[in-house]
């Protein structure tokens, strides 16, 4: 039989957890959630927004003052003069991420936020896997909010993670999602431990049906979570999804999937 110590041992490994899926599907809600499990087991957790959308912060009840955006717009326009001037490149980078990072009790929270000038996305993403190669290590589990769609995969950006969280509705869109983001980090050779499918706002039925077409694919489903009239609540009167209650259907059932996953233990 094992202590509370050793389980919390265990759950200490070190991993990086990457939530994934197209827009409005709640990847931002379950990200949230997992992140207020993690707490509870007194984890140093890094919270990591890479949706420019930047919907991440807000739901952890953070304040972002600057963003990965803004180092870009630094390294563009250049350095200038400053106490990192002379430093190579990856110190700098380093310095400059540490001074964005938003800090609150166990949390540390980075946002890739929007570029101001013109010009494509290569260099945040060069920031971003610098960022999430780097800094993982420091903490004990990295959470990314993955932005909509496929371009986190396309770019690269979330190569070091072991553990990719693919949030859907139960539709055949959804399965197709779930379908091209497997091929595309095959493709890609980007080696994910492990990846599984969680059903948002979803029923039993709807989960049946879905894992029986999902299978087909090699698609795994690792659980569903119910509609929430809470999170509902706190959306409309803006308050922080990481502080709804612990018997809320949602947190409840994110919690067992993280059990099941053995994220948890």
């Amino acid at each position: 039989m094992t202590s509370p110590q050793d389980d919390l041992a265990k759950s200490n490994k070190k991993s990086v957890i990457a939530v994934s899926g197209k827009g409005g599907t709640g990847k931002t809600v379950v990200s949230t959630i997992i992140i207020k499990h993690l707490k509870k087991r007194d984890m140093k957790i890094l919270a990591i927004d890479a949706d420019p959308a930047t919907s991440l912060p807000p739901a952890l009840g953070v304040s972002i003052k600057k963003t990965i955006g803004d180092i870009r717009e630094t390294l563009v326009k250049g350095p200038g003069r400053g106490p990192t001037t002379d430093l190579p490149v990856d110190l700098m980078l380093e310095y400059q991420i540490r001074g964005i990072l938003a800090e609150i009790p166990k949390i540390s929270i980075l946002a890739i936020g929007r570029p101001e000038g013109p010009g494509c996305y290569c260099l945040v993403n060069d920031i971003l896997r610098h960022a999430i190669e780097k800094f993982s290590g420091y903490y004990d589990v990295t959470v990314i909010d993955c932005e909509a769609g496929l371009e986190h995969l396309s770019r690269r950006t979330t190569r070091s993670v072991d553990t990719m969280i693919i949030v859907t509705d139960a539709t055949q869109r959804g399965i197709n999602t779930a379908k091209l983001i497997k091929e595309l980090a095959e493709s890609l050779e980007i080696n994910f431990d492990k990846i599984y499918v969680i059903l948002n706002r979803a029923s039993e039925e709807q989960a049946r049906v879905f894992s029986e077409s999902a299978s087909k694919y090699g698609i795994e489903l690792a659980g569903i979570v119910p509609y929430d009239q809470n999170i509902t609540e706190y959306d409309l009167a803006g308050k922080p999804l990481i502080d709804l209650p612990d018997d809320s259907p949602a947190v409840i059932a994110v919690g067992e999937i993280l059990h099941k996953l053995e994220i948890l233990v």
